[in-house]
């Protein structure tokens, strides 16, 4: 009889694209998350948990191919089971972000919720794209939106609300701008410059005006013309126009001034006798006089029409929030954080559901690119603070070992009692440094009969094992005889003192 063919063990590997988050980055997101949570309350909005699951017809954005949705999601398609020959249902996927699903449950919903609707959501969203550096399949968002008003001051308030939370996670002001554009003016330009919707020109402008951050406006020129060389000596070709057919756009793009009227003068020129591009300047207009009534000035709200996103997603304002520190790349190269917030207003997208437009405007929140913006700025501790660990000298003692811990937690200090193998002590310390742990609490035979406990501050040694030379923490004991009664006092004490080492 042939032996049975062995099955070979899985690869403990993470899926590509994919990866693991271990307790100080969830603990330092989570603070995050509950920080902005605790903003975005503070402005009137609830909160909302979606499904993670949706229709492929809800999500709209993609639809099956021939075999399987493949245009970025992580879709299968269900068996009926109201067939009997299990033929195939519904094509379902993950969410790709939090807005469609919020399309989805107001449209559902709608008879039931306030209107206007305020809402906000934290969680993962999954893209079936290729990864890069820095780049997953999944990540975290935290969006907030108001659904049903088509008022301006929906727009502005929601730039408020990310200036503020911003600097309530620990980016300071000077750090960071929230940049303000308008679609309806960039559509304004376009039908300036004579392309109809239809004109496949008009897509190629498009791509044009979203590369001036890059080849800023003589690049845009060319490429506008006849093109360009580019950095690596190709030639690109450009769109095809003549020079003064160009001009609305270059007019558009360093329409800024010094002064949010003078931007909003030069918008006026470029847009022309546009009626919708004339109505997306006033709407600027107006929420630039609702930031100056709220006190939000040019250093944290900007109007800024250089800002181009999601042009075929967003009917009105748009805005991108940008640190605008430095940093070096990994090739040493001076450069600025970048963007980690947008939105803007988005009317056509719970159309699909109900067939009547609804106005909504939202926000949304890239969490991992603003917690490594806080690394970078030093605002996220290096290293976390772990538990006290009372460490284990008789394994048939237990009981008082668990007693120190329960007293420790109910004096509200993190603490846990080491479940390894207790006949190696050094073992106990190496895991103890491995958790990060401030205090070890020790109790042998000989302390326990004299009614004694040894308690070390770990940060302390560690200090004076790095240096002899530092006199200031020689003279400083790092570990006390106390009697066992004052166990709770002296870890206070202990832990009290190290968090003023660190502050100074």
């Amino acid at each position: 009889m042939a032996k049975a063919k062995k099955q070979p063990r899985p690869k403990a590997i993470t899926p590509k694209g994919f990866r693991d988050y271990f307790g100080e980055e969830v603990t330092q997101r989570t603070h995050m998350l509950a920080t902005i949570a605790e903003v975005y309350h503070h402005y009137g909005f609830e909160a909302l948990e979606s499904s993670a699951v949706e229709t492929v017809e809800a999500l709209g954005k993609f639809l099956p191919d021939v075999d399987r949705p493949n245009a970025g999601v992580f879709a299968w398609q269900e068996a009926d089971e109201n067939d009997p020959e299990g033929k195939p249902g519904d094509w379902m996927a993950l969410r790709y972000d939090l807005t469609a699903p919020l399309a989805r449950v107001y449209a559902q919903h709608r008879n039931d919720l306030p209107n206007p609707y305020r809402r906000f959501a934290m969680g993962p969203v999954w893209r079936n794209e290729k990864p890069g550096p820095g780049r997953y399949r999944q990540f975290y968002q935290c969006d907030a939106d108001t659904v049903g008003t088509a008022s301006m001051a929906a727009d502005a308030e929601i730039c408020m609300m990310l200036s503020d939370t911003l600097e309530k996670v620990g980016i300071p002001r000077g750090d960071y701008l929230v940049r303000v554009n308008n679609r309806k003016v960039l559509n304004g330009v376009l039908e300036a410059m004579g392309l109809a919707e239809e004109d496949p020109k008009r897509d190629d402008v498009l791509r044009t005006i979203d590369k001036f951050d890059k080849v800023g406006e003589s690049g845009v020129r060319e490429l506008l013309g006849k093109g360009r060389l580019d950095a690596s000596g190709a030639y690109i070709d450009g769109v095809g126009l003549e020079d003064q057919q160009a001009e609305p756009v270059l007019a558009f793009l360093t329409s800024k001034g010094d002064t949010v009227a003078e931007t909003m003068t030069n918008l006026r020129a470029a847009v022309g006798d546009s009626k919708v591009g004339q109505e997306g300047v006033a709407e600027l207009e107006l929420m630039g006089a609702l930031f100056a009534a709220a006190g939000y000035g040019d250093d944290r709200i900007l109007i800024d029409p250089s800002i181009v996103r999601g042009l075929g997603y967003y009917t009105g304002p748009v805005f991108e929030a940008e640190l605008t520190f430095e940093i070096f790349d990994e090739k040493g190269r001076k450069r600025q954080f970048g963007s980690v917030a947008g939105g803007g207003r988005y009317d056509g997208l719970v159309k699909r559901f109900t067939g009547q437009e609804v106005p909504a405007v939202g926000l949304s929140i890239g969490v991992d690119r603003l917690l490594a913006a806080l690394r970078e700025k030093g605002r996220l501790a290096a290293t976390p603070t772990g538990p006290v660990v009372v460490t284990v000298m008789d394994r048939d003692r237990m009981a008082d070992y668990q007693a120190m811990v329960g007293e420790l937690r109910q004096a509200g200090i993190r603490a846990e009692v080491y479940l390894g193998n207790p006949k190696n002590f050094g073992n106990q310390l190496k895991y103890a440094d491995k958790r990060h742990s401030p205090v070890a609490v020790i109790e042998g035979g000989d302390e326990k009969d004299r009614g004694v406990i040894q308690i070390k501050d770990l940060i302390l040694g560690a200090k004076i094992a790095e240096s002899a030379t530092l006199e200031e923490w020689k003279e400083r004991p790092s570990q006390f005889e106390v009697p066992r009664t004052e166990l709770v006092a002296k870890v206070r004490d202990i832990l009290a003192n190290q968090a003023k080492d660190q502050e100074g």
